[in-house]
């Protein structure tokens, strides 16, 4: 196995004439193949939410199919951490694909439990889903690293925020495809599988067709992808760009051991530490508003389910230019630092927090903020990835990234935003949700300041 991932062997450099046309024609290729690769992995990810109300009509009890989604975050967060180590000693071309193909296979076979074992031994297909479920949120941690392993070896760090705000709309494409396929998947393809049986069509549509799609994904993920220019016969891209960062060498360049990844450049790195901190509580924003909205805006404020749903669209839709807009501010504005706009947004987020508070009542009021929480708070998630890929060697990015993806998804959403946020509105009201929610805001921008003058003198 080890073999199949080892990172490719660096090249002679081709003849200088031919390197800027190759340069530029094999940026865009393996740019797109991450892109893709990275939307897939969307459509393989939290399919098991979408069958929770189906698997309710079977028979199967919501509190034991909490405890199934559960094992997703949980997986995702310790994978990204640990696989990120992987990854910065792997052929990301390989280990991308890979992780899609068997985070596809484990989702098919999410149908078996259902299927075969049913509620009628209930225990045992709740383990059984809770297992693959397990498995799909530890393969989908394969993901993000290689991505980022890539973003480090063929963009250089002044032009990186601009590039990774595009690559990061992949996950909003991929996310947005899981419902229509699940729906024509079922209508497509489900009398194929069950005939008469129209209760078990969404089997189809939510498991086995999206993974269907992803494999063929890998597939065009693996063509596009190369690992690094230097295994393509192409100077490293700081030599190409004449755009060195201040604390550059050549030892960027080389596959470093775990030991050096972990104890090296990642553990004892304290810059890390505070933009992790800082992630937790970004995340707990991002997903405290975004998973809670309906629900607040339904039980606290009387709306009805179609207008939660269009502010809960509202708030994920306003993501993409967000994005796209502090990616380019961090990269032109700010001439490649990323606390600043980080800071900047999350000040702006907490503004319309207040706003979303205070003026609940009001419908448009409402959505407006929840608009403007969705466009400012994906911004600072995305530069946090960035920032760092920004404080670690290329080959101890993924490492790096996985850090900060563990106290985002671990601390952030599933302990903050899961579990205390409602704990919190059950027990002492939803106004003391949003005194959490503008603290968490705070802090994140208390934590991101720590960086601001390493940052300041690195560029």
């Amino acid at each position: 196995m080890w073999k199949l991932l080892q990172p490719p062997a660096h090249k002679p450099e081709i003849d200088a004439a031919k390197v800027d046309s190759r340069y530029r024609s094999l940026r865009l290729q393996v740019f797109a193949g991450i892109f893709i690769g990275y939307a897939g992995f969307y459509l393989v990810r939290k399919n098991f939410s979408m069958a929770i109300p189906e698997l309710g009509n079977l028979g199967f009890d919501t509190s034991e199919l909490s405890i199934v989604l559960s094992m997703n975050a949980i997986a995702y967060a310790l994978s990204k951490f640990l696989m990120g180590s992987v990854s910065d000693r792997s052929n990301a071309r390989v280990f991308l694909p890979l992780g899609l193909v068997l985070a596809s296979l484990s989702m098919m076979f999410m149908i078996i439990p259902v299927t075969l074992l049913g509620p009628e031994r209930r225990e045992l297909a709740i383990i059984v889903m809770a297992a693959l479920n397990f498995l799909v949120g530890w393969f989908n941690g394969m993901g993000w690293p290689p991505c980022g392993r890539v973003m480090t070896h063929w963009f250089s760090q002044n032009e990186r925020g601009t590039k990774m705000s595009v690559w990061n709309c992949a996950h909003n494409v991929g996310g947005a495809l899981v419902g229509p396929m699940a729906v024509y998947g079922a209508i497509w393809f489900g009398s194929w599988f069950y005939g008469s049986h129209s209760e078990l069509y969404f089997l189809i549509g939510t498991y086995l067709f999206p993974a269907v799609v992803s494999i063929f994904i890998a597939l065009a993920a693996y063509v596009l992808i190369r690992d690094t220019p230097q295994a393509c016969g192409l100077p490293s891209v700081e030599k190409w760009r004449n755009d060195y960062p201040k604390d550059y060498s050549a030892k960027q360049e080389e596959v470093l051991t775990t030991r050096e990844i972990f104890f090296k450049y990642v553990l004892n790195n304290r810059l890390l530490w505070y933009i992790a901190l800082a992630n937790a509580f970004v995340y707990m924003v991002r997903y405290g508003c975004l998973d809670w909205a309906p629900t607040y805006l339904r039980e606290a404020q009387g709306y009805d389910i179609k207008q939660a749903g269009w502010a809960y669209f509202a708030y994920e839709f306003a993501a993409i230019p967000g994005t796209l807009i502090c990616g380019w501010l961090s990269d032109k504005i700010f001439h490649g630092r990323r606390a600043l706009p980080t800071i900047l947004f999350m000040a702006i987020v907490a503004l319309f927090i207040l706003l979303y508070w205070q003026f609940s009542s009001n419908y448009v009021i409402v959505t407006l903020s929840l608009i403007a929480i969705g466009f400012f708070i994906y911004g600072p998630v995305m530069l946090i990835g960035v920032q760092a890929l920004d404080l670690a060697p290329k080959n101890a990015s993924g490492t790096a990234a996985g850090l900060t993806g563990f106290f985002g998804y671990f601390l952030g959403t599933a302990i903050l935003a899961n579990i205390v946020l409602g704990t919190v509105a059950d027990k002492a009201g939803w106004d003391w949700t949003f005194v959490l929610l503008i603290g968490a805001c705070l802090l994140a921008i208390v934590f991101m300041a720590f960086t601001c003058k390493r940052e300041k003198e690195r560029h």
